[in-house]
This record gives C-alpha cells, structure tokens and sequence, in this order.
C-alpha cells in the first residue's frame, strides 16, 4: 500500500503502506542482565508471550512489519501509543523522535547496498524503549544487529552492565556504522567509474554517474532529518535516558553529521567526475576535428588541380604535353608528402 492511500484516514490508523520483504515475522527475545542471559524466538501470534522481569533488560526484535494486528497487539502489550504504532507500519515516514509518557519512539533509517544490482536499499528502522526494555522493528529478515547481538553474548564492551537505554546506543551506532559502510562502497564505485572515465573515452558515463547522484541526494534526503533526531536525543533530559549516559548519544550526532559531510564531498566529486567525463568526450571529438581537418588541408589544393585540369576550355596547353598525366600526379604526390611533413 502505497503513503496515498492513507488519504483520508485518522493518523492513528494502523495501516501497512510498504512492500512484504518476510513471509513470516519473527520475533527474536533476548533478556540479560550482567550475569544471565535468555534467548528465544517466536514465530506466531500463538506463541508470542511476552514476559517482563524487572532485573533484566528484555530486547525484542521484530523482523518484518506486514502484519500490522500483530504489531497492534505487541504494541497494546507494551503501552505504546497508538499514534507510534501507526508510525511503525508506514514505511514512509521520515526519522522522528518522540517522547510519550511510557516512554521515547524513534525512526531511523538504514542503508544497503546491492552491488550486483548497483542499488541503494533503504529500511525502516523503528525503536520503542521505557524502564527494563526496548522493541526494535526492521522490515526485512536480514539482521541488522548481529553484531550487537554479539557483543551480549560475549559481554564485550558495556552492554551487558548498562540498561536498555545503553542498549538503544549500541543499536543506533551499529545502523550508523552500516551507513558509514555503504559509504564506504559507493566511493570505490565512484573511484573505479573515474579509473573507467580516464581509460575509456569513448564509453558515455552519463547514466552511471547520473544514478550515483540521484542515489545520494536520496541518502541526504533521509539522513538530514536523521541528524535532527539524534541532536535532540543527545540533549535530551528525561527518566528513560541516564544523564551518565548522555555522552554516547552526543557521539551519534558527531558520526551522523561526518556521514552528511562525506555524501555531500561525494556528491561534489562526482560533479567533478562530470565534468572529467565531458571533458574527455571533448578531448577525444578534438582529436578526431584534428584527424579530418589534417585530410582536409591535404585534398584542398588536390581538389584545386583536379578542378583546373578539368575544365571544359579547349586551349589548355598542357593537355597536349604526352606525360602531362604522370606529371600532375607526381606533383599531387609531393604535395601530400610535403603537407604531411609540414
């Protein structure tokens, strides 16, 4: 269902309006605190049970969003607002943050990159977290937060000492690094198109530098108003996030606007990339301009001789010379070999 077709409808309508990317959701539970440790996974309505101890941080991860009574429910469940629950499911929705009194909602965006395709993927990412746990929302069945996940099991760095809202750091820096990635790969596409540019001239980039551009505007697009919620969260002072805590989320904001900073430098170099390529194509036109103005110059004055010795006048003294023909091709024939010295 696409953003129109909620035209209409109360803004807290629960309305899916993305593409199905899982055939089922699954529910991923991980319960820890700095001693213990719980993991399980549920795949249906049947089985869902969500269970709450106030020792432990309870972080359920939601893989796919199609299913928009299941997300009404796990959201009823959790007292999220119906508004925030509606925001879950409309994929078109730009990052946001907001406070609600049983606890804070973000959107974040996420990027991939298919190489194969040469396409720019983006997934909505949606956080709901209060006192004791946090819910995470991704459209696709890919993990996003493997390595999270990873870090919890191996109780590196501070996770597994911290509470939920440390974890929401962990989760927020790990989708920055993953943008920072796709980055990373446009630019050694970007410096392998310009190694193509230099090397083959003849080959018109103008689409293949066109789509960077547009992929990247479409990168800036998402990722401004992504600046805008992480310097609100790094400011903000509420029950839900430790004041101790405060400077990780102020380190967020620093690696988002590096992030602006490297799309905008990537969008000027491939700019320059355009005028390279237009260069080229220019230089190589020149040079085909040189070749033909070369054979031009040269049948000029060949043309001129033709022309004289085949007019129609019927004095022209040299007709009546007996090798007046080898003659005029021998001096045509220096004529080109002094042209092409010259």
């Amino acid at each position: 269902m696409k953003k129109k077709n909620k035209l209409g409808l109360p803004p807290d309508e629960i309305v899916f309006t993305g593409k199905k990317k899982v055939e089922n959701i699954c529910i991923h539970h991980l319960c820890y605190s700095s001693d213990k440790l719980r993991e399980r996974e549920l795949n249906n309505h049947d089985e869902i049970d969500f269970e709450q101890d106030s020792a432990l941080v309870d972080w359920y991860d939601v893989r796919g969003i199609h299913d928009a009574e299941l997300i009404e429910t796990i959201g009823i469940k959790f007292g999220i607002n119906f508004m925030a629950i509606a925001d879950i499911v409309d994929t078109n929705q730009r990052s946001t943050l907001e406070e609600y009194p049983e606890g804070l909602f973000l959107i974040l965006k996420s990027f991939a990159f298919k190489a194969s395709e040469k396409k720019i993927q983006v997934e909505q990412v949606a956080i709901y977290f209060s006192k004791g746990y946090m819910l995470s929302f991704q459209e696709d069945h890919t993990d996003l937060f493997a390595l999270v996940r990873k870090r919890v099991h191996n109780k590196r760095g501070l996770v597994r000492s911290k509470k939920e809202d440390y974890l929401v750091y962990a989760v927020i820096d790990n989708i920055l690094d993953q943008n920072f990635l796709v980055i990373d790969q446009i630019q050694d596409e970007i410096e392998t198109l310009e190694d193509l540019i230099l090397d083959d001239s003849k080959t018109n980039y103008r689409q293949t530098l066109h789509f960077f551009k547009k992929e990247i505007r479409k990168m800036q697009k998402l990722m401004v108003p992504m600046r805008e919620t992480l310097s609100r969260l790094s400011r903000f002072e509420n029950e839900f996030v430790d004041s101790q805590n405060a400077i990780y989320f102020r380190d967020l904001h620093d690696m988002i606007i590096q992030i602006i900073d490297r799309l905008e430098n990537q969008r000027d170099y491939l700019n320059g990339l355009q005028e390279l390529s237009i260069s080229e194509i220019s230089f190589k036109m020149n040079e085909i301009m040189k070749i033909l103005t070369i054979i031009t110059t040269i049948f000029v004055p060949l043309s001129f001789l033709v022309g004289l010795y085949g007019m129609n006048f019927v004095n022209i003294p040299e007709l009546k010379v007996e090798n007046g023909y080898y003659y005029l091709l021998s001096v045509m024939l220096v004529l080109i070999c002094l042209f092409l010295f010259y």
